[in-house]
């Protein structure tokens, strides 16, 4: 299940990823963003974080850009 669906949408979430999960390697965003389970277990690792854990802070994370996207459009 890919997390965000367009590249130019997780290029304008990269700077909120990367303040709330400090340690995320940008290097490696791209390629785990296509990979939902590969995202948490990078987010479990880097973070501290038990896999459930990483697994509500990105369903947080991508509700709250949601809800951001539709306030945008």
């Amino acid at each position: 299940m890919t997390v965000l669906r367009s590249t130019d949408v997780w290029v304008t979430s990269l700077p909120r990823m990367q303040n709330r999960f400090p340690y995320l390697h940008p290097k490696l965003v791209p390629s785990l963003l296509h990979d939902r389970e590969a995202f948490v277990a990078h987010l479990a690792q880097t973070h501290q974080l038990t896999l459930r854990e990483a697994q509500e802070e990105v369903e947080d994370f991508f509700y709250v850009e949601g809800l951001l996207r539709e306030v945008e459009d």
